[in-house]
């Protein structure tokens, strides 16, 4: 069996190589149901989106046992490097945690993340202490430019946030794999498990999804999907896939043919 080592993000340890978010689900108890089939020990909440700050309140965290899972404050919705700060200094005062997964758009119809933003809210973010995990494009560039402002991980998009098209670059995923050496997490666009295992089986550490768990017909069984595709695909990877070829080759020997 091939030895795997954990996935870990600054200081932390993770069971799991799936993340998963918590928006767009019917009620916070088939989130909670979801979560629990995905397999995944940490989950994204938006800090904006979901009633994190009023404990008054019914609240996602009242269903999420601590000692289970790692909750990463998320910035979507944030159009500026300012707006994602101030977002990420709140969840942390709020005492959630002090890693944060960096969202800065662009713009409000692609959802594509503004490079440039980003990277000026992740030098603000990591001289301030925090552990942060930028949602980026697949650029090799900026993946590079991330990892040297101090960026724990980089999560490069597969395709548009809520898309469902797959893995639609998967060259530019490997140079990235080749250029960094900190983890790369695949970030938006998987549709289905075989998306989630293509990104695993090009050697990424880590797969981010939302919509396609909670857009699913049935989110638990599609959590319970991304679980063993993600875990298969990181066995092929470390298995090592055959060499594509061109022509056929016989998979029995050919010696002793009956003449």
């Amino acid at each position: 069996m091939p030895v795997d080592r954990p996935l870990v993000v600054g200081n932390i340890e993770f069971r799991s190589r799936l993340i998963v978010g918590t928006g767009k689900y019917k009620s916070f108890e088939e989130t909670k149901k979801a979560i629990e089939a995905s397999g995944a020990d940490c989950v994204t909440v938006a800090v904006r989106r979901v009633n994190i700050l009023d404990r008054a309140q019914e609240n996602l965290l009242d269903y999420l046992d601590p000692k289970i899972y790692k909750i990463l404050p998320n910035t979507a919705g944030c159009y500026t490097a300012d707006e994602a700060v101030r977002t990420a200094r709140l969840a942390r005062a709020a005492g959630i945690s002090d890693m944060v997964k960096l969202e800065v758009i662009g713009d409000p119809k692609t959802l594509f993340p503004d490079n440039e933003g980003l990277l000026e809210a992740t030098r603000v973010l990591v001289k301030e202490g925090f552990t942060v995990l930028p949602y980026t494009n697949d650029d090799p560039i900026m993946a590079r430019k991330l990892q040297d402002a101090g960026a724990a991980v980089v999560m490069p998009l597969a395709a548009p946030i809520g898309s469902g098209l797959g893995i639609r670059n998967p060259y530019n995923i490997r140079i990235i794999l080749e250029t960094i050496s900190v983890p790369i997490i695949v970030d938006a666009g998987v549709g289905i498990a075989s998306d989630a295992a293509i990104a695993m089986e090009l050697g990424c550490d880590g797969v981010l999804m939302n919509t396609a768990i909670a857009g699913a017909e049935n989110p638990i069984q599609m959590a319970e999907a991304m679980n063993y595709a993600v875990r298969a695909g990181r066995l092929a990877y470390l298995a090592g896939r055959i060499p594509k070829k061109l022509y056929a080759q016989a998979s029995s020997p050919v010696e002793g043919m009956i003449e």
